[in-house]
């Protein structure tokens, strides 16, 4: 099924094609370099990314974040890297759409984190003279093109759960 107005959508040669008009590129061109600025500090908006394992247990936190915080690290900004090496692409093949998935939900979390997204504020809104406004809206297109991104993958999949 083709997707009218779709961001990214699977080609019958099994690659996607991104349809991101020049505007939205340069936004999401500059949040790659915002994420991996925080993303080796104890910035608190990274807590959604790197939730806590051992709450009842200091001792054993840390052992865990010293075994795991560095390949998780590692690991989303190979996500950003992807993301901002193919932002001018036409094509992505199938790990570069998941790469952008990945980068997409980190930023999202940490953005939603910084402005104190809650269910409620989400179908509020925020109004338009409100400072946090502008981060919102981008807050809320990311989560836009991140459930695009979804669907692209998801043409590729039939009801029974199988490629097709």
């Amino acid at each position: 099924m083709k997707v009218r107005g779709a961001r990214i959508r699977r080609t019958r040669k099994g690659d996607f094609e991104l349809r991101l008009p020049p505007a939205e590129r340069d936004v999401l061109r500059t949040l790659p370099a915002q994420l991996r600025a925080v993303l080796r500090s104890d910035d608190p908006a990274l807590e959604r990314l790197f939730p806590p394992a051992y709450v009842e247990d200091p001792s054993l936190e840390q052992e865990y974040r010293e075994l795991v915080r560095e390949d998780l690290t590692a690991a989303r900004e190979s996500s950003l890297d992807v993301m901002e090496a193919t932002i001018d692409a036409s094509r992505l093949d199938e790990e570069q759409v998941l790469a952008w998935l990945g980068a997409l939900n980190d930023l999202r979390l940490v953005l939603g984190t910084r402005l104190d997204v809650t269910e409620e504020l989400y179908e509020a809104g925020i109004r338009d003279d409100d400072p946090r406004a502008p981060a919102f809206a981008v807050y809320q297109y990311l989560g836009w093109l991140q459930e695009q991104v979804v669907e692209g993958l998801a043409q590729g999949i039939d009801p029974a759960g199988t490629r097709d």
